[in-house]
């Protein structure tokens, strides 16, 4: 259980919001937002920032950032400095601040707030790299970090549950991570789905396409691998839409012919076009909610993904998409072809989305954040 903190009683009490890098967007930064939107007054402290990958929102935000983020190529390379996160985000001075907001899916709730404030944790996931997801990570790391990660892994463990009652009030992404906050660091947590901006994302005007798609941050644990790998048997066209790390490993898996990749960054715009005409989005991984689903639906397009982790809150098997069980190549192939022999309803997959829809977001947000604090509405 948390300590006892202090209420904060008024608006015009100093908030902190904390998140853990800030170089792209990604749904944890489409729930950052909103926060910003909330207490556009806070200034944001991050370990890395890249503002040229933001949107217009977070580029405008007063961004404090690490002292390593002054070093070019560690923005790129942060991954490989994990085990010293924890003492990087330990450093941000918030002796200032009468409440702290976190977004975080790593090291941001573990940020130190003055004694007796009130942090409220929005929890994308408990770090993945050294629970569940941590085999995943060590098997397709290269080098040192290969070599580092059983090194320092139960460091990180006890350091991530150490610094659970800094958090005075949890609030998760899903019913699948509050399980996980329960499991690891044994509190409760609200549950509030991201969002999904259904006002932007619509159904396209142009002809479908002849192509699936994939949208996502190219790091192993996303399983990238397996969609190109069930395109490639089944000779269907794939767009690989996202970059990261892994991508040289999935672009030499990919060599062939119906794999194709973006270059580079893609606008919310051109992910818009994207996804109004590909035949389904493939999502493969599992995942702590998972935004992309969400984005497609709501321009009318239905869903392959595995059957576990967030998906399972967001999907509606039959009307909004369908699953596969197992991640291997074999059964999402066999999961598309059978997605082939059936039809969906744009406009069920589009009033899934709505449920889902960025106002009632904001609302459901700013009720649990300003309940948790003490805040008036």
């Amino acid at each position: 259980m948390a300590p006892p903190h202090r209420i904060v009683s008024n608006m015009s009490a100093r908030v902190a919001i904390i998140h853990d890098w800030l170089n792209g967007m990604r749904g944890g930064e489409k729930v950052l937002e909103v926060i910003c939107e909330l207490f556009p007054d806070a200034p944001v402290f991050t370990l890395f920032h890249e503002p040229a990958r933001l949107s217009a929102t977070l580029r405008a935000a007063r961004v404090v950032a690490s002292p390593l983020n002054r070093i070019a190529w560690l923005r790129r390379r942060y991954r490989m400095l994990l085990p010293i996160l924890p003492r990087l985000m330990e450093r941000f001075d918030l002796r200032g601040f009468d409440a702290v907001i976190s977004s975080s899916h790593c090291v941001a709730k573990g940020a130190i707030p003055r004694p007796g404030a009130p942090h409220v944790c929005y929890c994308h996931s408990p770090m993945r790299y050294v629970w569940d997801l941590y085999d995943t990570y060590r098997a397709q790391a290269r080098g040192l970090s290969r070599a580092a990660l059983p090194l320092f892994r139960r460091r990180l463990q006890r350091w991530d549950v150490a610094t659970a009652p800094r958090v005075s009030h949890f609030i998760a992404n899903s019913r699948h991570i509050a399980a996980k906050i329960q499991r690891y660091y044994g509190r409760e947590a609200a549950v509030v789905p991201p969002p999904v901006d259904c006002a932007f994302y619509q159904p396209g005007a142009g002809p479908l396409g002849d192509y699936y798609l994939v949208c996502s941050a190219l790091v192993p644990y996303k399983r990238v691998d397996l969609a190109i790998a069930a395109c490639r048997r089944l000779e269907r066209h794939l767009i690989v839409a996202g970059d990261g790390p892994d991508r040289g490993r999935l672009e030499r898996l990919g060599d062939g012919g119906v794999i194709e990749f973006t270059t580079g960054w893609v606008s919310d715009e051109r992910l818009r076009t994207l996804y109004g005409g590909c035949r389904a989005l493939l999502f493969p991984g599992e995942e702590d909610f998972g935004i992309t689903p969400l984005e497609a639906m709501a321009c009318g397009r239905p869903v392959i993904a595995y059957r576990k982790g967030g998906a399972l809150e967001t999907v509606v098997e039959g009307r909004t998409g369908l699953f596969f069980d197992e991640q291997t190549p074999e059964a999402m192939a066999a999961a598309i072809e059978r997605f082939e022999a059936m039809a969906f309803d744009p406009a069920m997959a589009r009033a899934r989305a709505v449920e889902f829809d960025r106002p009632a977001f904001r609302e459901k947000l700013s009720r649990e954040i300003y309940r948790s604090l003490g805040f008036a509405p």
